[in-house]
């Protein structure tokens, strides 16, 4: 087994990490460390409690998990400090604002009767498609649709 450096391991994980939000397998490929130690150092940093989404994908896309990590990083930053720490990881104020928001009314009550009747309306539909693809599916196979020859 290869030993890397304290020092390569920490900037492979900052390069996951906002703003340059790599993927793991990008690394891999550019760093020819394997994507399990890759992913093992990445949830190493997570379990230090830094923000590491590691997807590739930019901020709006990040898990829960990891906009509650920011969401309680940036808890006790003044204006200026959260400026600079936006700027640091990439993503904007007004991101964290709605993340907190999102956070503060997790806990909330139920949501309201109209929201109620507008979330069974949502799943009555998709039921309704769901079933409408079943049988589209089983229409198609009775009429005996001819495979496709991928020859």
């Amino acid at each position: 087994m290869k030993r890397y450096p304290a020092e390569y391991k920490e900037w492979v994980v900052e390069q996951m990490m906002p703003p340059v939000n790599r993927s793991v397998v990008e690394l891999a490929r550019e760093t020819g460390v394997t994507t399990v130690s890759l992913r093992t150092w990445r949830n190493e940093a997570r379990e230090q409690g830094r923000v590491v989404p590691g997807n590739g994908k930019q901020s709006d896309k990040w898990s829960s998990a990891d906009k509650f990590r920011v969401v309680l990083e940036t808890a006790s930053l003044s204006e200026a400090e959260l400026s600079e720490y936006c700027r640091r990881k990439g993503i904007q104020p007004e991101q964290i604002r709605q993340w907190r928001a999102a956070c503060e009314q997790a806990n909330a009550k139920t949501p309201p009767k109209a929201d109620m009747a507008q979330l069974r309306e949502e799943a009555t539909a998709k039921k309704r498609i769901r079933d409408l693809e079943r049988e589209l599916k089983r229409k198609d196979a009775a009429l005996g649709k001819p495979q496709r020859c991928w020859c």
